[in-house]
């Protein structure tokens, strides 16, 4: 079964969102993040090793370790803010 940590820099994005429609997005990303980790787009150069799925105006970074079966939400950030 996959274990999922979370970054705090993840944590403290989430808790400042008011919009009860986006949380609801995310939500269902890190659903389906769960469910199949690797749907994800791989990241390049620095930030290789990362993923990246696409929720309408932002990006949910992860990282997923094969090995270990674990899944760690590291950012969501605006598109604009990469």
């Amino acid at each position: 079964m996959v274990t999922v940590a979370y970054e705090a820099r993840f944590v403290k994005r989430i808790k400042k969102i008011k919009d009860e429609k986006l949380k609801e997005r995310v939500k269902k990303q890190i659903e389906k993040i769960i469910e199949k980790p690797e749907v994800g787009k791989p990241m390049r150069f620095s930030r290789r090793g990362n993923r990246e799925v696409y929720i309408p105006l932002f990006r949910l970074s992860y990282g997923y370790i094969k090995k270990e079966d674990k899944i760690v939400l590291l950012d969501l950030h605006h598109k604009n803010e990469q």
